[in-house]
């Protein structure tokens, strides 16, 4: 490869970098060329990225302010898989298409900022997505409003009931 290629590559690498706040490094020794295309597949789907990547022209792009454990990880075949949004998504197609085929793993990464190494993929892929998290403390908001509504309506569905009931012996 020349020169010039592994600049852009590198330049390319450094631009993602500072794009995406999530990635996770992924060793992908015993995948085939078809496994390979049905992965990128489901990555496009989600609008995720996922490059191969030569380890000194990702430890040239990396930037300055990521943690020194992280360059420890470029070792042996890596490739990057970028998640622009809902990083959780991204980490559980990671692990079904490991679970599935038994060809990746994952050796490390910064998941919104915060490094983690390969031991902690398993308790991320459990967390659940921001979203849901949302909604639960969106309900665990609504819900005391909810009871005192049905509380002030109790006296007037009775008396509702109640003068139904008298129109009805009449």
């Amino acid at each position: 490869m020349r020169k010039e290629e592994k600049e852009n590559i590198a330049k390319e690498l450094k631009e993602s970098f500072d794009k995406y706040d999530s990635f996770y490094l992924v060793d992908f020794i015993k995948m085939s060329v078809a496994q390979s295309v049905e992965l990128r597949k489901k990555f496009r789907e989600q609008s995720y990225s996922f490059r191969v990547v030569k380890n000194r022209i990702a430890l040239r792009a990396l930037k300055k302010d990521f943690p020194e454990d992280l360059k420890n990880y470029f070792q042996g075949p890596t490739a990057i898989a970028f998640a622009s949004q809902n990083p959780m998504g991204l980490a559980r197609i990671l692990k079904e298409f490991s679970t599935q085929h038994n060809v990746l793993t994952v050796k490390g990464g910064m998941l919104e900022g915060q490094f983690f190494t390969g031991e902690k993929f398993g308790e991320i892929v459990r967390l659940t997505s921001r979203e849901d998290l949302l909604a639960k403390i969106g309900y665990l908001m609504m819900f005391p409003l909810v009871k005192l509504s049905r509380t002030w309506q109790a006296p007037l569905n009775s008396l509702g009931r109640l003068l139904s009931q008298l129109k009805t012996k009449k």
